[in-house]
C-alpha cells in the first residue's frame, strides 16, 4: 500500500554531476538510489523504492506498507472468469465475471482499514464519469524514433520468439495428460495473452498513420529545440547519443534475450542464489538493483515460496528453452556452450532437474542462509549449471547497464528536460507499475459501419453460450445453467470506458464521482493495444473493459449464495 512519495531528483542527479563518463554517471546514480532506499527503509520501516519517471527526467521515492498474509475469499469458475477464452481476449463485446476477492491479514487478524470504497449497487450508467486507481505496467511513449524503430524492426519480433519458445515447450508438456495441462495452463494462458497483446502493438507500429504520428511528435519537439540556441546547446545532441548506442543493439539483442535460465522457475532459483552469493559481498550501493538491502525481503519471499514446483514440467520448460537458445544463437554461442557442454538440451534438462534439491524450499533456505561459499561450492547439478552460465550473463548485463542503459538514461534525462522546457508538465510520464489515477467516461463506440454498445448483459452471456452450443471456451459453469431463472438477465455484465489503461491495470477499481466502486477493470479492446506507444484517442474506439458492480452483486447473491460477502460489501 503506497504510503508516501517524494521527489529525490536533485539528490540522485547531484551524485552524478562530477562523473567523467556516462558509465560513471550511471554507477553514481545507482549508488545514490541504493543509499536513499536503505536510509528510508531504516528510518520508516517501509519498503522504499526509487522510481524513475520521464525517462530519467525525475526520480521519486515511493514508500509502501507491505502485507504478506493474503487469503482468498471468493473466485468464480474459470469458465466464467475467462468466458470466451483467447478468442474473446482483447475484444469487445465481452461476457466475463473476471473478479476475485482477497482478504488482507495483519498479525493473524483481518486488517482494519478506516478508509475504503463504498459499493455501488446500481453501477455506472451510459456516459457517466469514472475514475480508475491502479498500477499500469509500462508504456513506451517517450522513446525516441530510433528506439521505436528498433522495437518495430527487431525487438518485438524477438520478444515474440521468446514467448513462443516458452509457450510451445509448455504446450508439448500439457499434451501428456489432464494433470499436466492443469499444471501448465495458467502460464500458457499468460503467454498467449502477452503474445496477442504484442501482436496488436506491433500492428500499431506498422500502421503508417500511427507511426507517422510518432514521427511528427519527434519532428516538432526537435524543431522547437533547434529554434532556441540555449536549448540546442543543452539538449540538441541527445537524440544522436541514442542513435549511437542503438547501432550495436541488434547484434546483441538475441544474446540478451536467450542467455538466461529464468524461463524455468527452478533455473531462476539457481541463478538468483548464484548471483546473491556474489552481490551480498559487495557494499549495498554497488550491488545489482535487485540485491539492494531494500529489495532483499522481496527476493527472499520469492525464492523461499512454498508454492508447488512440478519437476517434470520444469524439465520440459528447461529443455525447450535451451534448445531454443541453441537454434537461435548457434552451437558456438558462449551461453550455449557453457549451458550444454556438448550435450543435448534434453539431456542437460533431464540431468539437472531430476537430481536437483532446489525443489525443496528448505534446501533453498539452507543455501540462502548459509555462507556464500556454500553456494559457490554446491554440488547440486542445477547450481553447477547456473554457475557455468553466470559469467556470460554477467558480461552481457554489464554491457547493457554500463553502455546501453547508461547512455539511455543520460540522453533520456536531457530529452525529458527538453520536453519540460517546451511543454512544461502537460505530458504525463510513462507507466512504471506505480500508482496512477485515470479518468474517462463509460461510453460505446463506432467500429467500421456499426455501433458497439457501452455494456453487455446477462442476456448476452447466455445467448453467446447457446450460439456456440456451449462448447469450450463458451461453456457455462453448472451453477449458471441450473440457476438461470433466478437472475435478472437485463443486469449489465461488462462495460467499456475511455480511461487510459495498459497491462498491470487488471483488478483496478473503477469509482464514480461519489467515491463508490462501480466496477473492476480486466482488459481492453484491440483498438487500444497500440497505446503502448501513444495515447489512442477515444474517437478511434480505444476502450478499456471492466466488470459491472451490479453483475457482481447479482452473481454473488443468486448464483453463489455468498450473502455473507455481499453483506460485507454493502456494510450490513
Amino acid at each position: 500500500m503506497l504510503v508516501s512519495f517524494e521527489n529525490v531528483t536533485a539528490r540522485v542527479e547531484g551524485a552524478a554531476r562530477s562523473a567523467q563518463s556516462e558509465a560513471d554517471a550511471a554507477a553514481a546514480r545507482r549508488a545514490a538510489v541504493a543509499v536513499i532506499e536503505k536510509e528510508s527503509q531504516q528510518n520508516t520501516g517501509l519498503r522504499s523504492d526509487v522510481v524513475t519517471l520521464y525517462s530519467g527526467g525525475e526520480y521519486w521515492l515511493y514508500r509502501y506498507k507491505r502485507y504478506t498474509d493474503i487469503r482468498v475469499v471468493f473466485a468464480p469458475e474459470e469458465q466464467m472468469a475467462f468466458f470466451g477464452g483467447d478468442y474473446d481476449n482483447f475484444t469487445y463485446p465481452r461476457h466475463d465475471l473476471d473478479i476475485a476477492f482477497l482478504r488482507v491479514y495483519e498479525n493473524g487478524r483481518p486488517a482494519h482499514t478506516a478508509d475504503y470504497l463504498r459499493w455501488s449497487k446500481s453501477g455506472p450508467s451510459e456516459g457517466e464519469f469514472v475514475l480508475l486507481s491502479g498500477h499500469p505496467g509500462s508504456t513506451d511513449r517517450m522513446l525516441t524514433l530510433t528506439q521505436i524503430k528498433y522495437q518495430r524492426d527487431v525487438g518485438n519480433a524477438l520478444q515474440r520468439k521468446v514467448w513462443e519458445t516458452r509457450r510451445d515447450g509448455l504446450g508439448g508438456y500439457a499434451k501428456r495428460g489432464p494433470e499436466e495441462a492443469r499444471q501448465a495452463g495458467e502460464t500458457i494462458r499468460l503467454l498467449d495473452n502477452a503474445l496477442k497483446r504484442l501482436i496488436g502493438q506491433q500492428r500499431g507500429l506498422e500502421n503508417p498513420r500511427i507511426f507517422g504520428a510518432k514521427e511528427e511528435e519527434e519532428r516538432v519537439l526537435r524543431g522547437k529545440v533547434a529554434a532556441n540556441p540555449e536549448w540546442q546547446r543543452a539538449y540538441g545532441d541527445a537524440w544522436m547519443k541514442i542513435d549511437t548506442v542503438y547501432q550495436e543493439l541488434p547484434q546483441k539483442a538475441a544474446r540478451l534475450a536467450f542467455s538466461t535460465l529464468t524461463p524455468s522457475r527452478l533455473g531462476g532459483f539457481a541463478s538468483t542464489l548464484v548471483r546473491y552469493a556474489e552481490e551480498i559481498a559487495r557494499p549495498n550501493e554497488k550491488r545489482l538493483d535487485e540485491f539492494r538491502d531494500s529489495r532483499l525481503e522481496s527476493m527472499r519471499l520469492s525464492l523461499l515460496s512454498s508454492a508447488p514446483v512440478y519437476p517434470a514440467m520444469e524439465e520440459a520448460i528447461l529443455a525447450a528453452w535451451l534448445e531454443g537458445a541453441r537454434s537461435t544463437l548457434g552451437a558456438d554461442d558462449p551461453f550455449v556452450r557453457a549451458a550444454l557442454e556438448n550435450q543435448s538440451a534434453a539431456d542437460v534438462a533431464r540431468t539437472t532437474i531430476r537430481t536437483t534439491r532446489l525443489t525443496d524450499p528448505a534446501a533453498r533456505r539452507a543455501l540462502l542462509d548459509g555462507a556464500p561459499e556454500a553456494i559457490r561450492q554446491s554440488a547440486d547439478p542445477l547450481m553447477a549449471l547456473a554457475r557455468r552460465v553466470e559469467p556470460v550473463i554477467r558480461e552481457l548485463r554489464d554491457w547493457q547497464d554500463n553502455w546501453l542503459r547508461s547512455a539511455e538514461t543520460s540522453a533520456g534525462q536531457r530529452i525529458a528536460a527538453a520536453r519540460f522546457a517546451v511543454y512544461g508538465k502537460t505530458l504525463y510520464p510513462d507507466a512504471t507499475f506505480t500508482l496512477r489515477l485515470g479518468f474517462g467516461r463509460a461510453i460505446g463506440y463506432e467500429e467500421d459501419t456499426t455501433l458497439v454498445p457501452w455494456k453487455t448483459t446477462l442476456y448476452g452471456l447466455y445467448d453467446r453460450a447457446e450460439g456456440f452450443g456451449e462448447k469450450p471456451p463458451y461453456s457455462l459453469g453448472e451453477r449458471w445453467k441450473s440457476r438461470r431463472d433466478r437472475l435478472n438477465l437485463a443486469t449489465p455484465l461488462d462495460f467499456v470506458y475511455t480511461i487510459d489503461t495498459i497491462g498491470g491495470n487488471s483488478g483496478s477499481p473503477l469509482v464514480n464521482r461519489n467515491g463508490e466502486l462501480v466496477g473492476v477493470n480486466f482488459d481492453s479492446n484491440q483498438q487500444k493495444l497500440p497505446n503502448r506507444y501513444l495515447y489512442i484517442d477515444e474517437a478511434e474506439g480505444s476502450r478499456a473493459v471492466g466488470v459491472h458492480s451490479a453483475a457482481i452483486l447479482e452473481a454473488l447473491t443468486k448464483i453463489y449464495d455468498a450473502q455473507g460477502l455481499v453483506g460485507e460489501l454493502l456494510r450490513r
